[in-house]
């Protein structure tokens, strides 16, 4: 695909109408908006998976949860996906340039079809972007590879974590890489502490460790600042 027709995501009013205030200040700054972004991302680089709920009345939006370990892909728009993967070889080159092999590392509700969905996305996004991509289950229960067929007829396949000294990885799969998918509300297993792999996002972020009334107190701190930059009321 030629870089000029790739589709890039825009507010669009086909099924709302016209726009609304802040719709308009936005898309009346969005240089400053992406400036903004590229400097503070250089000072804390962003999450490598998270989503974020958002609430619009139109004149307020304001986010009401922030998942770093987000069970969405599936609701991705398609022709949006060689962005994606785009973004996933730019990330992983700066993040782990030798990088070829990722472990993936899901929740364990595998009964759940929705989720499979969307991580059969996640999967696809990273293999098309050219990395060796396999699904390691934190589920004790799991102690041969198991396959679940989606309803689309894919197969995922899901192996048992094996731990060799201070690195995780299947029978004969080491990864270079772990990515978490999974909430770790439960707190961190034990097989995933004191590991010397790169994983994001870090265990520590897991909701056993993570709270919302934390989170809100960062998020009003660069809501501020946002609001400063484009000159609107951070209420």
């Amino acid at each position: 695909m030629n870089a000029t027709e790739v589709p890039v995501p825009h507010l669009t009013t086909v099924h709302s109408g016209p726009l609304h205030h802040v719709e308009k200040i936005i898309l009346q700054s969005v240089t400053e908006i992406e400036a903004w972004f590229r400097q503070r991302w250089r000072e804390t680089p962003p999450s490598l998976t998270s989503s974020v709920d958002l609430r619009h009345a139109g004149f307020k939006i304001a986010p009401v949860d922030t998942n770093l370990f987000p069970a969405g892909f599936n609701n991705l728009n398609p022709e949006f996906l060689p962005l994606c993967i785009q973004a996933a070889q730019s990330v992983l080159v700066k993040y782990i340039p030798d990088c070829t092999k990722i472990l993936i590392l899901p929740e364990s509700h595998t009964r759940n079809k929705f989720y499979l969905q969307s991580l059969s996305v996640l999967c696809a996004i990273f293999s098309k972007a050219g990395f060796n991509v396999r699904i390691g289950s934190l589920d004790p229960e799991i102690k041969e590879p198991s396959e679940v067929v989606l309803d689309n007829g894919e197969v995922l396949l899901f192996e048992p974590l094996q731990r060799n000294g201070d690195t995780v990885g299947l029978k004969d799969f080491t990864p270079c890489f772990l990515m978490l998918n999974n909430d770790l509300s439960s707190g961190v297993p034990e097989i995933l502490e004191n590991i010397s792999q790169k994983i994001r996002p870090t265990a520590k972020l897991g909701w056993a460790t993570r709270l919302k009334s934390s989170h809100f107190e960062f998020f009003n701190q660069v809501a501020l600042e946002f609001a400063e930059l484009v000159d609107i009321d951070p209420w």
